[in-house]
């Protein structure tokens, strides 16, 4: 089957663009078809902020760098929608704040894990743990495929980006007593209640963000870094993006949403 050609003026290009990443993910054995599901759940978030980062995005993915940076071992996981979406940005920003990409899947099998390993070496990465036997640690009080995490990844980090929802493990990597840093559009699913610093973005904008904030603040002192991390408030952070929505939804409530669309050409008899 071909690809869908986009208009390059079409309006809703880059939505339209992320959505053919994600097909051709799936049709390449990367992405689960739920995964695609998800994202449709995730698109509609995206809708109700205007398709743009926000002011509390922005204050998450710093805080976001700067736990990165200030962590002994940072850990960035990656499934099947973030290595179809994302691949590239995974690997830019895995390369600047010192942390190694993990493959870890809720609809897990040997194939897929090869698959997105293979995608992030492709665009760059220099190792991708999680792969196969190197699976061999569990987390504790976790039932899913997601369980199994690399010995020398996930198992031993203090700090784990986990892009899109995973709210299950969020939870159990809480509990382990690690800091857990979260990309997902809904701010009220159980991950961004749950995560230490949830950036309620798309994931094609907060990866090139937080890897800028995290250029920025290399040249700080870790003191500093840790600073930054403990006045981020991730309940207050969730209300402001709430709210963010509620204001929106208001305005446009008040002043009407209807495209304005120009008048049919009349033709001459």
């Amino acid at each position: 089957m071909e690809e869908a050609w986009i208009p390059p003026n079409h309006p809703r290009r880059e939505s339209l663009l992320v959505r053919e990443s994600l097909v051709k993910g799936f049709k390449d054995g990367l992405v689960a078809m739920q995964g695609l599901i998800a994202h449709g759940r995730g698109e509609c978030f995206d809708y109700l902020i205007g398709e743009t980062t926000i002011p509390p995005a922005l204050e998450a993915e710093r805080a976001a760098a700067a736990a990165l940076l200030a962590a002994e071992r940072p850990v960035i996981s990656v499934n099947g929608n973030a290595a179809a979406l994302a691949a590239k940005a995974l690997v830019e920003l895995s390369k600047t704040v010192g942390a190694p990409l993990e493959v870890n899947l809720f609809y897990r099998s040997r194939e897929r894990e090869e698959l997105i390993a293979k995608a992030l070496m492709e665009n760059g990465a220099d190792a991708v743990l999680g792969v196969g036997d190197d699976a061999a640690c569990t987390i504790p009080e976790l039932f899913s495929e997601r369980r199994k995490v690399s010995c020398r990844g996930i198992y031993a980090a203090d700090v784990v980006l986990v892009p899109l929802e995973d709210g299950d493990r969020t939870e159990a990597l809480r509990r382990m007593g690690k800091t857990v840093i979260a990309i997902d559009l809904n701010p009220l699913s159980r991950t961004s209640r749950a995560a230490n610093i949830t950036v309620v973005d798309n994931i094609t904008r907060a990866l090139p963000n937080i890897t800028r904030f995290a250029v920025e603040l290399k040249v700080k002192p870790r003191e500093e870094l840790a600073e930054i991390v403990r006045k981020f408030d991730n309940d207050a952070n969730l209300r402001a993006v709430l709210k963010y929505i509620r204001d929106r939804l208001d305005e446009l409530a008040n002043r009407g949403i209807a495209l304005e669309l120009p008048k049919p050409s009349r033709r001459e008899p």
